[in-house]
């Protein structure tokens, strides 16, 4: 199966990252080539690829209006295992640190939680096997190709979460204001982690949240009480983040 990469980010990404097989490079004609484009072109040419020039109008018709004047024909979206998460943490000599994502469904807060999960150092991402966005390129592109330095698996979350907990990971679900869900600096967000973040509408379904050893609610200290999925979740994974630096003082 192939795909199209568009936009300079993810096309650059993508070719830097070396885990996609590459076919065709698009390039519409006059297009500038500034900011990290020369690099992407030298990746390019270091795997043999040409640019192909065309005109904008074609890659409109192929990609849409945001490809930014490139295209890049590429391999499916290789997912990982859980298996390779875990062992990604054990070769950096670190605690596991992951992201389980329950039933997201809208490719843009899919992107933004890949691209803040890959700037915090996440060893893995974890995905449903059903009911929730996939790696696609939309999801490239609002990743901004961070996408494509994850380790992404996907699984029945459930089960996941009972095999890292068997591992001596901590799973510790987002949860709005609930009765059960804590402050974050009552949770255990420094050591082993599996961080889990639900729904855009719904949060957790039932059965991912009862694996949860605990239940973490954000402060909202504002007139509005949630935040949208993306937002929280970034703000959780930099949250544990800073516990896990603080730990490794």
């Amino acid at each position: 199966m192939r795909e199209w990469i568009y936009g300079r980010n993810p096309v650059f990404e993508t070719l830097r990252s070396r885990r996609r097989q590459v076919f065709r490079l698009l390039l519409a004609e006059g297009v500038e080539e500034r900011g990290n484009l020369p690099e992407a072109l030298k990746l390019a040419e270091a795997r043999k690829l040409k640019p192909e020039r065309v005109p904008r109008g074609q890659l409109d018709r192929l990609l849409g209006e945001n490809h930014q004047g490139i295209g890049l024909e590429v391999s499916a979206y290789p997912y990982a295992s859980l298996r390779d998460i875990l062992d990604s943490a054990g070769r950096r000599g670190e605690a596991p640190f992951v992201l389980a994502l329950d039933m997201i469904q809208n490719p843009q807060n899919l992107g933004t939680l890949l691209r803040t999960a890959e700037a915090v150092g996440i060893h893995g991402v974890i995905l449903p096997l059903r009911r929730s966005a996939e790696v696609t390129p939309a999801v490239v592109s609002a990743s901004a190709g961070a996408s494509e330095h994850l380790l992404v698996a996907q699984a029945n979350l459930a089960q996941a979460l009972d095999e890292l907990k068997e591992a001596g990971v901590w799973a510790v679900g987002l949860e709005g204001a609930s009765p059960q869900a804590q402050p974050p600096e009552r949770c255990p967000l420094g050591g082993p982690l599996v961080l889990v973040v639900g729904n855009e509408g719904e949060g957790m379904r039932e059965l991912v949240r009862k694996k949860c050893d605990v239940l973490m609610a954000l402060p909202m200290r504002g007139k509005v009480d949630s935040l949208n999925a993306a937002v929280a979740g970034s703000i959780a994974l930099y949250l544990a983040r800073t516990a896990r630096d603080r730990k490794s003082y």
